[in-house]
């Protein structure tokens, strides 16, 4: 199967996933329903459940091992988009070409339904029957210091601080290492832990994430200045307007996409560690994937 073709069977597989998640959470509230669905289903490339699946399936685990991990993972980056996109974070009107959940519902319910999306991760990782009771365990205990204050919610907070004022390269990784990073390092631990690793498997898997992590937010600041609006789904140069630092900014364009490509290449030598190279095909492709990105 090409990878265009995998890309495309994973985010079905992901959103099907999804969408049984919400129902299955029988949401008695309509408009809350409504703004988490709305957001939760409104499309997107879902890498984090394809590196929950890719991750789980090199080691030779399954898909239906992989789901509950996945839809956490994406339940959690969805919540996160919901209050980034309100006016006391960054203040975006749009998100993949559609108003963001406060512009078409209210401040108060975006709160709500990503405080809702939240939670609900918890709950679709504890209420999976397919794994033991002590992978569950282990996979929430990730998933939290992953979304949590030394995780996604420093990126945030570092992120916050740092606008407005010029970054070293160090502290400008550390804020990506974090605000990005976590939730792509924590789906390949997850996706490990699925499939039942060893340690060495998943810190190689980590590793790659880690690398991978960066080679994205590095390509969404190249593409934050080379992409059109329609492409990105958002205003064109909105980073750079808003005073943001981003790896263009600091070492420009050309010197950003070196920084792609090296980062690639590192990720491509910790899977060397994981596997063979057929079991970890669909992890090479989507690290090639996410440097030669259009949107």
């Amino acid at each position: 199967m090409h990878f265009s073709d995998y890309l495309a069977s994973c985010q079905q597989w992901a959103n099907a996933g999804l969408s049984a998640s919400l129902e299955r959470a029988n949401i008695h509230n309509d408009r809350i329903r409504e703004a988490m669905a709305y957001s939760t289903l409104a499309g997107g490339k879902r890498v984090r459940p394809l590196l929950v699946l890719a991750s789980c399936e090199a080691l030779g685990g399954t898909a239906e091992q992989a789901l509950p991990a996945a839809c956490a993972i994406e339940l959690i980056h969805t919540y996160s988009l919901i209050h980034d996109d309100l006016p006391a974070m960054d203040d975006d009107d749009l998100r993949r070409g559609r108003p963001t959940c406060h512009k078409a519902f209210d401040e108060a319910t975006a709160i709500l339904a990503g405080d809702a999306l939240l939670t609900l991760a918890f709950e679709v990782v504890a209420d999976h029957d397919q794994l033991p009771a002590e992978i569950r365990l282990k996979q929430s205990l990730a998933l939290a210091k992953a979304a949590g204050c030394n995780g996604m919610i420093e990126g945030q907070a570092r992120d916050m601080q740092a606008t407005g004022r010029e970054l070293t390269l160090d502290e400008l990784k550390a804020l990506h290492e974090h605000k990005t990073g976590a939730l792509i390092r924590v789906a390949c631990s997850m996706g490990a832990l699925a499939a039942n690793a060893n340690p060495d498997q998943r810190a190689a898997l980590e590793e790659y994430a880690d690398a991978i992590g960066l080679a994205f937010q590095v390509q969404d600041d190249i593409l934050d200045v080379t992409a059109t609006a329609e492409e990105m789904g958002k205003t064109q140069g909105s980073d750079i307007a808003q005073g943001k630092n981003t790896y263009v900014s600091l070492l420009g364009l050309d010197a950003a996409k070196q920084e792609a490509q090296s980062l690639y290449h590192k990720a491509l030598s910790a899977l060397e560690r994981v596997a063979d190279e057929q079991q970890t095909l669909r992890l090479r492709e989507l690290a090639a994937y996410i440097i030669h990105r259009n949107s």
